[in-house]
């Protein structure tokens, strides 16, 4: 994993962890946010907002997620899988 990596899995984990489990949509995700969909992520040369996130990565979320480690591995495989890291 590289440094980039590891700081987004980081902030996601972060940013997630008040999430109430299990994640049915997207929207389930908002109020956990910090500032809401304008919360950024961004680590080395990578930066992007939630909304960001969720317009480029909606097909490749796997709903419903029953835990934050299941829903960070699934956003750091999509990232990796659409060439955004």
């Amino acid at each position: 994993m590289t440094d980039v990596e590891s700081e987004l899995r980081a902030q996601f984990t972060e940013a997630f962890r008040d999430a109430e489990f299990p994640v049915e949509t997207q929207m389930d995700l908002l109020p956990a946010l910090p500032d809401g969909p304008s919360t950024t992520f961004e680590a080395g040369d990578v930066r992007f907002s939630a909304m960001e996130l969720a317009a480029k990565l909606g097909d490749e979320q796997d709903f419903p997620y029953e835990s934050l480690d299941e829903l960070v591995d699934d956003v750091m495989a999509a990232l990796e899988a659409n060439d955004m890291l």
